[in-house]
């Protein structure tokens, strides 16, 4: 079933804690960092060298481009997010893809070899700070969460205002918020396929001893705030083009209330307490409270359109509460450490700030009258509609294994053939 080993967290430990993550427009948990492995100790009289050469460089470029790139996203700034964050962080990915072919070759099914390497991982969110596991499928889970959370930090960098031309007004390109939809949604196809598929490989009481940013409640929840991210900026399009009505706007803020309202859920059950963890719980927190404020918003505007006057009040009344409890979630996620800082307002967060408190005033100065009549429907909140999800997480599938597995049994059936019999 592979070994365990948990390292508890111990003053002058190596686990990184940044002090300031700087802006975040996505909220990314704790980089999980790979150790360095060498493959020759446990794998030099089972492979050619060739082939542990090859896995031992593949997962050491991870572990140092790993190390260089979390310290540097966490202190990006709005001008330097493209020059250096995304560099590294495109080569990151390339690496974890270059990776996962070889590793297949010790996780497929019947290799005597998936428990034969002890894979070392740095976790930031759990209160363990290393957990080392001998089985091959858990270096693939763990390869799975890092090319997701690398996505949503590269999220984040397209998603940090940048100044306009007149040095006054900061924005994000229509092209980066297209982008990244694109973005969230591959990132989700890597978490639920790790759910779905790289989780019943591992044996039951393993999958209970998993570091916690590895367990599957936390993984859906990961998923499904990529989701709802994705959701949030297809909203924020609709609400700047002039096309797109009402009840499109309140259906994508309904739709995106489920999927963080899933997302909390998921959370729920997972000690998430320990800095990142309760960082993350409080960001997800926010952004369900954020779109409970937008749903309910579009909703009223929708009721009031269809003279339901007093329920269109009870609506923009939750809509203002919700938005007012939403600032304050936001300024705790804020000063929970490590530290972390609002960029500009845009988009949905901008538009509802804006036009919730003067919409919401001014329905109930118009029609006074009609909603002093109806008091009780104004006591209860509507129910939010009801729609059915539209995004979906990419369809992903693991990589064939890598063409050097082929060449290593070929060698290696030659080399058999070659043998005197009495020596086999």
């Amino acid at each position: 079933m592979g070994c365990l080993v948990s390292t508890p967290e111990v003053n002058g430990g190596k686990r990184r804690k940044p002090r300031d993550m700087g802006e975040v427009s996505v909220y990314v948990p704790g980089l999980r960092i790979p150790k360095p492995v060498d493959f020759s100790q446990s794998l030099g009289s089972n492979l050619s060298r060739n082939l542990v050469q090859l896995l031992t460089a593949l997962r050491t470029r991870i572990a140092v481009l790993a190390s260089e790139g979390a310290p540097t996203v966490n202190r990006l700034t709005r001008k330097s997010a493209t020059q250096h964050g995304g560099s590294t962080l495109t080569d990151l990915q390339q690496a974890l893809v270059d990776y996962l072919p070889v590793l297949m070759g010790l996780a497929k099914e019947g290799n005597h070899l998936m428990h034969k390497v002890q894979f070392v991982w740095v976790n930031q969110e759990d209160e363990a700070e290393e957990t080392a596991i001998s089985n091959a499928w858990y270096e693939v889970l763990s390869v799975l969460h890092m090319m997701a959370m690398v996505l949503l930090l590269q999220a984040n960098i397209m998603l940090l205002p940048k100044t306009s031309a007149d040095g006054i007004q900061s924005k994000v390109s229509e092209e980066c918020r297209r982008a990244s939809v694109d973005v969230f949604l591959k990132a989700a196809g890597f978490l639920d396929y790790a759910v779905r598929q790289i989780l019943p490989q591992l044996p039951a009481e393993l999958r209970r001893e998993l570091p916690v940013d590895l367990q599957d409640g936390v993984l859906q929840a990961l998923c499904l705030q990529a989701l709802g991210q994705a959701a949030d900026i297809q909203l924020g399009m609709a609400i700047d083009s002039s096309k797109a009505t009402l009840a499109v706007k309140r259906r994508l803020a309904c739709e995106m209330v489920k999927y963080w309202q899933q997302a909390q859920e998921n959370l729920v059950n997972f000690p998430l307490m320990n800095g990142w963890g309760e960082k993350h719980c409080q960001y997800v927190t926010w952004k369900y409270v954020e779109a409970k404020a937008a749903a309910y918003y579009f909703h009223g505007l929708i009721l009031d359109e269809g003279r339901s006057h007093g329920m269109a009040a009870a609506a923009l009344q939750v809509a203002v509460e919700s938005l007012e409890e939403s600032k304050k979630l936001s300024e705790a996620f804020d000063t929970t450490p490590p530290m972390s800082r609002k960029p500009p307002l845009w988009g949905t967060t901008k538009y509802i700030s804006e036009k919730i408190p003067k919409d919401a005033s001014a329905k109930v100065r118009i029609n006074r009258d009609l909603y002093s009549q109806d008091n009780r429907t104004m006591g209860s909140a509507p129910t939010l509609p009801d729609f059915a999800l539209a995004l979906k997480p990419d369809e992903y599938q693991l990589p064939s294994v890598h063409s050097c597995w082929n060449e290593e049994k070929t060698n290696r059936s030659r080399l058999e053939a070659n043998q005197p019999k009495g020596t086999r």
